[in-house]
């Protein structure tokens, strides 16, 4: 199971969390839409049409990481999730955004493309 699949589950299992012990329906909604979005346009990248069709799926997927973090702080400011809970999903978040622009920048070099 690749990192991204993982942290789908994660945010899955927060997903319910939030709602079931939290009673939070918005903000749940929104993170469990953009970290399993992270994974679904990896696995899209996998068949893209062309070089560069790759490598916009994986920007739109860096972009949802990048809105997930967003969602995340939320989380953590409004007391929806303790420091130690942050930390992990923030922690793993930030794996995949690092990940992500790290092969878009040698997929960017390789078409000799400037970002």
């Amino acid at each position: 199971m690749s990192k991204a699949e993982e942290f789908a589950i994660r945010i899955c299992n927060l997903y319910s969390y939030l709602y079931d012990n939290k009673k939070e329906t918005i903000i749940s909604k929104q993170i469990m839409r953009s970290g399993t979005s992270i994974g679904a346009n990896i696995a899209e990248a996998v068949f893209a049409e062309s070089p560069s069709d790759f490598v916009h799926k994986l920007r739109i997927a860096r972009k949802e990481a990048n809105e997930t973090k967003y969602w995340l702080r939320l989380l953590s400011r409004s007391n929806k999730l303790t420091e130690s809970e942050f930390e992990s999903l923030h922690n793993d978040c930030d794996g995949l955004l690092r990940m992500l622009s790290k092969i878009i920048l040698t997929c960017d070099a390789k078409q000799g493309v400037n970002e």
